[in-house]
């Protein structure tokens, strides 16, 4: 019955999540028109929508990566309905209040809601708290949420097991599968990360409360939210990562992959780098600690070889001169993977010190984290979406469209990507609601990667009408 329960659950968080998604790309379309002209909204307006969108966007894939997690766990372990129907509802009164906040409240002070902007108080006076309290009430809900399954895969396997320690040497006694070590490698990165949200949202209310006799330290504050969101925007991809190894050469007609002393070594080492690859975003903050500023440029470039290198190698021999079954699934899986090369190549570029001199604030920079997520991520999530509905599809039905809605996808991403990029190498800044003109060419680009964008959407909407009709169904039928 737990297992209908944890089946039907999904559905629902599929069909959430691709509305959530519809609703931000348009909310994207929207900035990226204001900034090539076609429209004209007012700067509160702009970066209303641009707070709304970034958060939106973190959340939902994030979630979407937890949903495939979860659902794919009970092949090993039993997986507990509670934590994952309290993370449900905790993301829908969070983004609730999210959406409150800055649609109603007009709460503008981005995504990223680098301090002090929140209390430099130009919106409604109600809707910074609201604001602090949406990410409180998500963040506590994904903790609970994260902590539930930790505790299901300990109940199963020991620390070392899970860790897949024992694969260091040769002949272990017990196997740790590769879905089982990636998705615990992530899930205490995850847990990791919203504990430092927790104190940042500490700090944040004692400061608001206090009537200015508290006051708290600006470096502090800006890496405990790089710490925070850095880590969790990665660590959504390794979950999507984790759905890959376990579904890819199954739905490929391929034997299982299974963990070896390099997979267990390279996702380990992989744990401690993703938690220090922040200090990156650090790099102008010099009253930061020389020291970090090495540790986040060494951590940046090892956390893509071990995890990047691994699964790249795995996927490429697992088709390589290979006759395999390709579906609609593996290849939003290959491709995904091929997004999250391009995209992390481009991270490296610009967490390289002398390099982020030229591109730091430039459009370089939503070019990079655009890529291993609108063609990374989110790829791996729609995989494992399409995978979860035609599994409870009826038999031999035809999966119509899949080439259109492929080429959409792959068209419309890589020209929205491509225009970021552009723009990132001529020094356009990021964030700006209307361009000066210093930047000649950031209206035309701007306006390109609106029209690219839409392409996208378009594929995106093929997808949700597809797949959200038979999540549908899943979620009113009353078969097992």
């Amino acid at each position: 019955m737990e297992t209908v329960k944890i089946k039907k659950i999904t559905a629902l968080w599929i069909v959430v999540v691709l509305l959530l998604f519809v609703v931000s790309i348009i909310l994207g379309i929207l900035m990226r028109l204001n900034q090539g002209e076609i429209i004209h909204h007012s700067p509160v307006t702009f970066y209303g929508n641009m707070t709304t969108h970034g958060l939106t966007m973190i959340g939902i894939w994030f979630v979407a990566g937890m949903a495939g997690v979860n659902y794919l766990m009970q092949r090993y372990v039993t997986v507990s309905l509670w934590p994952n129907m309290t993370g449900l509802i905790f993301t829908a009164i969070g983004v609730i209040l999210l959406w409150v906040s800055t649609f109603i409240g007009d709460f503008h002070a981005g995504w990223t809601f680098l301090y002090p902007l929140p209390f430099k108080v130009m919106w409604a006076s109600w809707a910074t708290p609201m604001f602090l309290c949406s990410l409180t009430v998500m963040g506590v809900g994904w903790l609970i949420w994260s902590l539930g399954m930790v505790m299901q895969l300990l109940k199963r396997y020991s620390i070392s097991q899970v860790f897949a320690w024992q694969h260091f040497g040769k002949n272990p006694k017990v196997e740790t599968p590769p879905f089982v070590l990636i998705s615990m490698i992530t899930l205490v990165g995850v847990i990791a990360s919203l504990l430092a949200a927790v104190v940042l949202l500490i700090l944040y209310f004692m400061e608001f409360f206090s009537n200015s006799s508290f006051v708290n330290d600006a470096l502090l504050m800006k890496n405990l939210t790089y710490f925070f969101g850095h880590t969790i925007a990665n660590e959504m991809l390794y979950l999507g990562l984790a759905v890959l190894y376990e579904l890819f050469s199954e739905v490929s007609g391929r034997p299982k992959w299974k963990t070896t002393w390099y997979i267990a070594v390279s996702w380990n080492l992989s744990l401690v780098f993703i938690l220090t690859a922040f200090f990156h975003h650090l790099y102008m903050d010099f009253v930061q600690p020389e020291g970090l500023q090495i540790v986040g440029q060494l951590a940046s470039y090892l956390a893509s070889l071990p995890a990047a290198g691994v699964t790249v190698f795995s996927v490429i021999i697992a088709v390589y001169r290979t006759k395999i079954k390709w579906s609609l699934t593996n290849l939003l899986f290959f491709i995904g993977v091929a997004g999250w090369v391009v995209g992390g190549l481009g991270a490296l570029i610009d967490a390289t010190i002398s390099n982020n001199f030229v591109l730091h604030n430039t459009l370089w920079v939503p070019a990079h984290f655009h890529t291993y997520n609108v063609m990374g991520n989110v790829l791996f999530s729609l995989a494992f979406f399409h995978w979860f509905a035609m599994q409870f599809a009826n038999n031999n039905i035809t999966e119509r469209f899949a080439k259109t809605k492929l080429g959409l996808l792959i068209l419309g991403g890589a020209g929205f990507l491509a225009v970021f990029y552009l723009g990132g190498a001529e020094s356009i800044p990021r964030r700006y609601s209307n361009y000066p003109a210093e930047f000649p060419s950031a209206q035309v680009l701007a306006y390109v990667g609106a029209i690219f964008a839409t392409v996208y959407l378009i594929a995106i909407l093929f997808f949700f009408l597809n797949i959200s009709k038979r999540c549908v169904k899943i979620m009113f039928s009353s078969s097992s």
